[in-house]
C-alpha cells in the first residue's frame, strides 16, 4: 500500500455499487492530484465506475533537469535500458497488492478493472499486467513504454496504447514497437497516435481512450462467442493493428 505520507484520491458512483474499477497511475514527479482531470473525464463517461488515483509509493528524487517534488514509482537517477526492468520489478509486488486491495474494497473483479497509466505510471501498468496476466481486464498506457518488450501475449488483458507523435520524453516509436510485438504474439491491443502533441495527457487522447473502452470488444470475448474459428485471432489482430490518428 502507499506509504503513510501518500494518499489515494477516489471518485465513487453517486448511487449504487461500482460496476467498473479504474486505477490511475501518474507520471514521475507528479501526484494523484495530477490525474484528476482524467478521472473526471472517465467519471462522466462511466458514472458507475469507481476511479482511484494513488500517490506514487516514494518521493520523487529528481531527474536530469534537477527538478524535485511530487512522487514516483521508481527512481530516475541513473536510469537506463540496463536497469529499468529491475527497478520496475521492485515496485510490482507492492503495486499488485494495492490493486487487489482496491478490488476487494470496491467489490469489482479483475475483468472489470482497468489500469490507466501516464508515462512512468504507464510503464508500471504494462509491466504489472505482463507479470500478472488477468489482474486487470484492460491497460490504458498513455505516453508509456515497456521496460522490456514482452516475450508472450497476455491471455486475459487487453492493451490500449495512446501517444503524442511529437513526444520527446518517451518517443512514440516505443508504442509502435510494443504494438508490433503484441501483434506478432497474437495478443489483443490497439494504438492511437495524436499528431502535433508531445508528452502529455490531451483531451484528444482521453476521448480516444473512452471510445476504446466503449467500443473495443476483446479478442477473448469474440473467441468465446464464436468458438474456435481458424484464423480468427489473426484477422482481429490485423484489424486493430491499424494505427489510428487522433484529432489534435
Amino acid at each position: 500500500m502507499p506509504s503513510d505520507d501518500s494518499l489515494v484520491l477516489q471518485w465513487m458512483p453517486v448511487q449504487g455499487r461500482p460496476e467498473q474499477l479504474m486505477l490511475l497511475l501518474h507520471g514521475a514527479g507528479d501526484s494523484a492530484a495530477g490525474m484528476a482531470p482524467l478521472a473526471e473525464a472517465l467519471r462522466r463517461a462511466f458514472p458507475q465506475a469507481a476511479v482511484l488515483a494513488p500517490d506514487g509509493f516514494a518521493l520523487f528524487d529528481g531527474d536530469s533537469s534537477g527538478a524535485v517534488g511530487g512522487r514516483q514509482w521508481f527512481s530516475l537517477q541513473g536510469l537506463d535500458d540496463g536497469n529499468r526492468m529491475q527497478r520496475v520489478r521492485q515496485v510490482l509486488p507492492k503495486l499488485a497488492a494495492w490493486v487487489r486491495g482496491a478490488q476487494q474494497a470496491t467489490g469489482v473483479g479483475p475483468a472489470a478493472t482497468a489500469l490507466v497509466g501516464f508515462s512512468q505510471g504507464a510503464i508500471c501498468a504494462l509491466e504489472l499486467a505482463q507479470a500478472e496476466d488477468g489482474l486487470a481486464g484492460r491497460v490504458l498506457a498513455f505516453s508509456g513504454r515497456y521496460a522490456v518488450l514482452p516475450e508472450q501475449a497476455l491471455q486475459h488483458t487487453t492493451l490500449h496504447f495512446f501517444h503524442g507523435a511529437e513526444d520527446d520524453v518517451i518517443a512514440a516509436d516505443h508504442a509502435r514497437a510494443a504494438m508490433q510485438r503484441v501483434a506478432e504474439l497474437q495478443g489483443d491491443a490497439t494504438i492511437d497516435i495524436a499528431r502535433g502533441l508531445g508528452h502529455e495527457l490531451p483531451a484528444a487522447l482521453v476521448d480516444c481512450a473512452i471510445d476504446r473502452l466503449r467500443t473495443h470488444i476483446p479478442h477473448r470475448t469474440w473467441a468465446a462467442a464464436l468458438g474456435a474459428v481458424p484464423g480468427l485471432n489473426e484477422r482481429l489482430a490485423e484489424r486493430d493493428h491499424v494505427e489510428r490518428d487522433a484529432e489534435d
